[in-house]
């Protein structure tokens, strides 16, 4: 299964935007309601307790039955996932600075699709099908607000099959700073900026309290590192049947003072795409640990005096092996990269099953 994002036209924001009031009254309802039956009992209620005391909401509330009980499914979720007695509420005002963001989940019996609209209870909402959504067939979904108020359809639907890949390639893959990734095989996936090119922009709108050409900034920052990570993602799944990633740790990596540039540069966002459009296509995907693959010379397997150590040596891009037999030159991510790959070969000659 796959999830599909689709936008849907402005002119229908007012009637999204009152659905999502309901929805966000439907959530604090439920919310209270849970916290006090804990109070008076001392027991949590689960979404079966609470269906008889929702009993009708849909008709008040103008929401389909289905997004009543998806709303409640939703908080006991997310009251048994951080382990708290009762959630945060839900804000629909637009004035205040808490509110919350538009959301109207549905289940498949919510909806139909017909003709660029998707239709929900009584209300029909045009879109820009870029997918062919005739194609698809929805499991469950929901419309989603982003912080410029434009409204989109998320829709999870059955992934059509894939064919077995027919390419033999395969690489290791070396994240970073300087590029965003660096390939065994010498492809090199550069990186933009995309934070740093708009900083200046934004600093003058951040000091005018333009809070509208902040977020339009924002969106288009998010936008564009999305749309080459993609792009980037899908070229190396397409051309490859195994790929081996570093396991560099981003969470990590921002409480240091490179934390704009890790940020900026998205790489964690790259390794996920990987992750899961691998699994789609067919292609395996291992993550092994990059310890000392910097070091380690690809072509002799030693680390050597010549070597860049540490992040005191970031400076060094290429090295020459100073061991007799090798003294190979080496470029410092193609050789990490290099490294990564053995690494992975080594780990799946363990696991491959014999038939």
């Amino acid at each position: 299964m796959k999830t599909l994002k689709l936008r849907i036209k402005d002119k229908h924001c007012k009637v999204l935007d009152q659905l999502a009031s309901e929805v966000n009254f439907v959530w604090n309802y439920v919310n209270d309601l849970c916290f006090k039956h804990l109070q008076r009992k001392g027991q949590f209620f689960s979404a079966y307790d609470v269906a008889k005391y929702t009993k009708g909401t849909s008709k008040e509330c103008n929401l389909h039955s289905q997004t009543i009980q998806a709303v409640t499914e939703e908080l006991v979720i997310r009251r048994k996932q951080f382990k708290k007695a009762k959630l945060k509420w839900r804000v629909s005002n637009k004035k205040s600075a808490r509110c919350s963001l538009g959301w109207i989940p549905f289940k498949k019996v919510a909806v139909k699709y017909a003709n660029g609209y998707i239709q929900y209870g009584k209300h029909q909402f045009k879109l820009w099908d870029s997918y062919g959504l005739s194609k698809y067939t929805v499991k469950t979904g929901s419309f989603v607000e982003d912080s410029r108020g434009r409204w989109y359809v998320c829709l999870v639907v059955d992934s059509p099959k894939q064919e077995k890949p027919t390419e033999t390639k395969a690489i290791g893959i070396d994240l970073g700073l300087k590029d965003i990734a660096a390939c065994s095989d010498g492809t090199v996936i550069f990186n933009p900026k995309f934070y740093r090119q708009y900083e200046q922009k934004l600093g003058i709108a951040q000091r005018a309290k333009n809070k509208k050409r902040v977020r339009a900034l924002h969106a288009k920052i998010k936008n564009c590192r999305k749309d080459h990570l993609h792009k980037a993602s899908s070229m190396l799944v397409k051309n490859n049947a195994l790929i081996v990633i570093g396991d560099l740790s981003a969470q990590k990596l921002v409480k240091t003072k490179m934390a704009k540039s890790v940020l900026d540069t998205g790489f964690s966002a790259l390794k996920t795409m990987l992750t899961y459009k691998c699994e789609n296509a067919g292609v395996l995907f291992e993550e092994v640990s990059e310890n000392f693959t910097t070091q380690v010379c690809s072509s002799c397997g030693e680390i050597t005096a010549s070597s860049p150590k540490g992040r005191a040596d970031l400076r060094i891009r290429e090295w020459r092996c100073c061991n007799e037999k090798c003294l190979s030159l080496n470029d410092r991510d193609i050789n990490a990269a290099l490294n990564i790959l053995a690494l992975g070969h080594k780990r799946l000659a363990v696991g491959i099953s014999l038939f």
